[in-house]
């Protein structure tokens, strides 16, 4: 198993080429399944998820082709995905598939929309708190479908003539159960209103490329989203927006380092919120013609009070780095987590390297120290692991980040980005 030790007190000078964006890349793949014409999507990542999800589509039935090919190194790796569902072969997905990413379930909108039947396994996932189905189930009965569990599997069954537009509200914001909503009501006979949707940047994007395929959606971005049913999608090609999670990421390394860097191929406009929480610990944040440039000339981390909150709130999915930033921090912070009710799993072993912090229910309380120490330690969910990854390139010494198949999940090519900006990184192999 892949390890990740890395040598801290380098700060940070460079360029750091933003990827596509994960948890965008992941329901526009889906989307395929809505088409027997071809999808192509541009600036996908190559990460651990989007490989097994690929294999996910294959079992359905999608023919995927991929273009990869090498940029100048600036921009690091382009990839171009061609997706092609002439027919779906199965409308199940299996266990031993859709246990090991809880996006996966997500085919469910998409199998249910076009073959009017999908057998699809309950998800598996981090371990960072209870995620229930219940959401995306509701809002797919609201469109007619029947739903049955049995034997740890949803079967959902559309009426004859297919699933029927409805105006449903869901009682809680996710991201997920608008994502396949939003996808079942493309080919639903009617209109489809949805209250109280998710408003993420990625939301907007699959709407876009929906739209770009045929489908009629007004309203993505806002919390009432509206899709006029139509008979039949035809193909498209998408570019995947850049990856806003790992924007955040990058720019609390370089605030937790100092140093000077340009995050290249990314957009303020998607996490105005947590950019302006950064600035208040003493970050500077400056737009580029191609991104972002972030600088800490070495002056001390203020401390900062964040509440993650769906967007445009700070992103749960910055949490555990932000809370690495702030052990460094000249003073006491408090973070309170309202999302995910077991997401502080990291705090035990940022504890390892010296951080003091203490929890409240779902609220940690971090009080700053002047130094951490490097120390072997390991991820526990995919955000979790990236914030000892940050945490180890401010602490003293040798710091070993065990279990990193976490990382290859959602990071590109971490070790590589970091290390042309000076850090010392490397991945060791057992």
């Amino acid at each position: 198993m892949d390890r990740i030790r890395i040598t801290g007190g380098n700060a940070l000078h460079g360029i750091i080429p933003i990827s596509g964006a994960k948890n965008a890349a992941l329901p526009l793949m889906i989307a395929s399944l809505l088409t027997s014409d071809t999808l192509t999507l541009e600036n996908v990542p190559h990460l651990a998820d989007v490989e097994g999800l690929m294999r996910i589509l294959g079992n359905h039935g999608v023919d995927i082709a991929v273009n990869g090919r090498r940029e100048r190194q600036e921009e690091g790796y382009s990839r171009t995905i061609h997706f092609t569902c002439r027919t779906i072969v199965d409308t199940t997905a299996p266990y031993e598939l859709v246990s090991k990413m809880r996006a996966s379930f997500w085919v469910i909108g998409p199998l249910l929309a076009r073959e009017g039947r999908a057998r699809v396994s309950l998800p598996g996932g981090c371990a960072i708190g209870t995620r229930p189905v219940d959401l995306f189930l509701e809002g797919l009965a609201a469109l007619g479908a029947e739903i049955e569990i049995d034997g740890g599997y949803v079967n959902a069954t559309a009426p004859k003539g297919g699933l029927v537009g409805n105006r449903y509200r869901f009682p809680k914001v996710s991201v997920g159960a608008t994502h396949v909503m939003m996808m079942a009501a493309t080919l639903a006979r009617g209109t489809t209103v949805i209250e109280n949707a998710a408003r993420e940047p990625e939301i907007v994007d699959l709407a876009n490329c929906l739209n770009a395929m045929g489908a009629r959606i007004s309203g993505a971005g806002s919390k009432t989203i509206t899709v006029e049913g139509v008979t039949a999608l035809s193909g498209a090609r998408h570019r995947v927006l850049p990856d806003r999670i790992e924007t955040g990421t990058y720019a609390m390394a370089v605030a937790m380092t100092g140093g000077d860097v340009v995050l290249e191929g990314t957009n303020a406009a998607l996490l105005d919120n947590a950019l302006d929480i950064l600035r208040q610990t003493g970050a500077e944040i400056t737009a580029t013609e191609t991104g972002l440039r972030i600088v800490r000339n070495g002056h001390g981390i203020h401390p900062v009070d964040v509440v993650t909150e769906p967007f445009p709130g700070f992103p749960t999915d910055l949490q555990a780095q932000f809370m690495a930033l702030m052990t460094r921090a000249s003073g006491v912070s408090h973070i309170t987590e309202t999302i995910f009710e077991n997401r502080f799993m990291h705090v035990q072993e940022l504890a390892r390297l010296g951080a003091r912090i203490s929890l409240s229910g779902q609220m940690a309380r971090v009080e700053g120290v002047s130094r951490l120490k490097g120390a072997p330690v390991m991820a526990t969910d995919l955000r979790a692991s990236v914030s000892l990854v940050i945490a180890g390139l401010a602490a003293e010494g040798e710091t070993v980040v065990n279990r990193v198949y976490h990382l290859d999940r959602g990071f590109e090519r971490l070790e590589e980005k970091l290390t042309r900006c000076g850090a010392i990184v490397e991945r060791v192999s057992e």
